[in-house]
């Protein structure tokens, strides 16, 4: 990577943000207290999506106070339009996309620079890491981190260092953006894994490093939950229409499972017999105990009254999703159109 100056090389840190005043003071203080590189210098590109709970005031008089904190308007109020915008209103050579719910390592940002530097890679990122507070999320982080969610992706896995198809948030070199373009902006989710598969079908590479360490804060009710993986689950199918192929096979099995729950009520509404529906919904009630119990062994048994709500939020969720965006898909909905256009936490 070609220094962008003789003597101060510039990091960009872009953060699309919408009414986070309870967060936003925390997450600033997580980003300045990062520790760079010799000659290394910060830049922080903050896209608001027109705030209206007090969060633009506050970016804005911190601006005022310390000039490492460009903050600049997203009208488009969804992740996809923020990135881009900071991405254009940055200068770095390097450039680091944070969220304003997770915590940062204070080494964040130089181990992804060091990961970029040691590996050629078109973005590097650190695993999916989430903890959470009340039991409630507590519960989610566990099941979150567990293979039974995870299916496998090494993007949860804590340890794992390597070359991977998605990572958590990223870093990008500059020339990245000039040669595979920005975040799609038809997509009000997943607009992070279908760069990272532009990437990889366009000949690139992404890296994960274990060392790159950030903490995510979980959704704090299983209703939230639910709603979040709805989401996820609606635009994957807009995805895989724009690429014909999905990220991962395993993001299918969720939505195959719905079906085939849609498909054994009908026949028992239709006085087809119950069999089919009691053994799959039995079946995967008994699945979802076992897991729970697995987790809770795991990480605490306090937390068992509450994992079979979650696993199965997350399951239906983006399962009822998928089918959903399969169903707009088909219909030929427009993504602007479409009844998630305007992402919610």
């Amino acid at each position: 990577m070609d220094a962008v100056s003789n003597d101060v090389r510039t990091v960009s840190v872009i953060v699309p943000c919408r009414n986070e005043r309870d967060h936003i003071e925390a997450f600033w203080r997580s980003v300045t207290a990062q520790c760079l590189p010799p000659g290394w210098a910060l830049e922080v590109v903050v896209a608001d999506g027109q705030s209206d709970d007090g969060t633009t005031e506050w970016l804005r008089e911190t601006a005022r106070r310390d000039g490492r904190l460009v903050v600049i308007d997203n009208p488009g109020r969804i992740v996809s339009t923020g990135l881009n915008r900071a991405l254009a209103a940055s200068h770095g050579e390097v450039v680091v996309r944070m969220d304003v719910h997770t915590t940062y390592a204070e080494d964040y940002i130089a181990r992804c620079i060091e990961a970029l530097e040691a590996t050629g890679a078109d973005n590097v990122g650190g695993p999916w890491r989430a903890e959470g507070r009340s039991p409630v999320q507590r519960a989610i982080a566990a099941a979150f981190q567990s293979r039974w969610l995870a299916g496998g992706a090494r993007s949860r896995q804590l340890d794992y260092d390597g070359w991977v198809d998605t990572v958590y948030l990223g870093c990008w070199p500059r020339r990245t953006f000039e040669r595979f373009g920005g975040f799609d902006e038809q997509l009000v989710r997943n607009q992070d894994d279908e760069h990272n598969l532009r990437i990889v079908r366009g000949g690139g590479r992404v890296w994960q490093a274990s060392a790159i360490r950030s903490t995510y804060c979980p959704r704090a009710s299983v209703g939230a939950l639910f709603r979040q993986y709805l989401q996820y689950g609606y635009w994957k199918p807009f995805v895989m229409r724009k690429h014909r192929q999905p990220a991962a096979w395993r993001q299918l099995v969720p939505t195959g499972f719905v079906l085939a729950l849609g498909a054994a009520t009908l026949a028992a509404v239709l006085g087809q017999g119950l069999a089919p529906l009691a053994l799959l919904a039995g079946g995967y009630a008994a699945a979802v105990v076992a897991a729970s119990v697995v987790i809770a062994a795991r990480a605490g048994w306090s937390l068992l009254p509450h994992l079979p709500g979650v696993i199965a939020a997350y399951h239906l969720g983006y399962g009822l999703g998928s089918v959903l965006g399969w169903w707009d898909v088909w219909r030929g909905v427009r993504s602007g159109r479409s009844r998630f256009a305007r992402l919610t936490r």
